[in-house]
């Protein structure tokens, strides 16, 4: 029973995955996109041979609102999900981009009072824990760093989170720095709505048109939902522990593993094409 549930657990290869029918790819920035904290050029270009063939590509990061406007500016995408979902940026015509919040005005001005209040007091608490740099450009999460400027490590990554926790906030992990919030969305959530807001669409990820590529804890609710998650290979890290692991792995860690995924999907589309002429 217990080997069964391990097995259960251990991703497949990327090459048993049927991306044939991909439309779109949603993916993680930080730790799947970046290699070694850089966005290399190689990368870039998977994402302009992505949206060049035609398919959708959205970013979806706990990175802060600041960040998702450049990128959704600068990248060749079709829009930028952030701060875990509590927001997103949607790429119109001419490149015009429409903000659009998870929660109303009001709702977030007093959850953001709040959250300050209670992440300042649990940083009291754990010696050497500070916010992230870029939390100045949040609008609505916040963000303690672990792995970025900080290095507090495993347990004081785990300290933090189980004191937020505790205090009613949402602490969500990504291979940098614990993410939280006070609200009901997260990633999952955003994308569904980021699909019927830009495509009209009711998003369904088990039917084998959209693939979402990450690589740590917080990336476990769009595990759980796309049939086609893949994680790139360094999420091995994490397997033991995250809430629900990838259908499918790359050989390839960061960048380098989204790049492998590019290819694949790009090489079936190509063999798709060829069939029905």
């Amino acid at each position: 029973m217990i080997q069964a549930l391990l097995k259960a657990r251990v991703p497949r290869p990327l090459r048993e995955a049927d991306l044939s029918r991909v439309e779109g790819v949603f993916t993680d920035v930080d730790g799947t996109l970046t290699t070694g904290h850089k966005l290399r050029s190689d990368t870039v270009r998977a994402l302009e041979r992505l949206a060049s063939a035609g398919l959708r590509v959205v970013l979806v990061s706990g990175r802060p609102a600041g960040w998702g406007e450049a990128w959704a500016r600068q990248l060749p995408v079709d829009g930028v999900i952030v701060e875990n979902g509590g927001l997103f940026f949607l790429k119109g015509a001419h490149g015009r981009l429409r903000k659009v919040y998870a929660e109303a005005p009001a709702e977030r001005v007093a959850n953001r009072r709040r959250l300050q209040s209670e992440v300042a007091r649990v940083l009291k608490q754990v010696p050497g824990a500070r916010l992230s740099m870029d939390s100045a450009y949040t609008e609505v999460d916040l963000a303690v760093d672990y792995n970025e400027e900080a290095r507090l490590g495993t347990a004081g990554a785990d300290r933090i989170e189980s004191l937020l926790v505790g205090r009613g906030v949402t602490a969500v992990r990504s291979s940098i720095h614990i993410n939280c919030w006070l609200g009901r969305f997260d990633k999952l959530s955003a994308t569904r709505r980021f699909a019927r807001t830009a495509w009209g669409e009711r998003l369904d990820p088990r039917d084998g048109r959209y693939v979402y590529a990450g690589d740590s804890f917080n990336d476990a609710p769009m595990f759980a939902a796309f049939g086609l998650g893949v994680g790139v290979a360094n999420v091995r890290a994490v397997l033991d522990r995250i809430e629900a692991p990838p259908a499918f792995i790359t050989r390839a860690p960061e960048g380098r593993g989204f790049e492998e995924l590019a290819r694949a999907i790009l090489a079936r589309r190509g063999r798709g094409a060829a069939r029905e002429e």
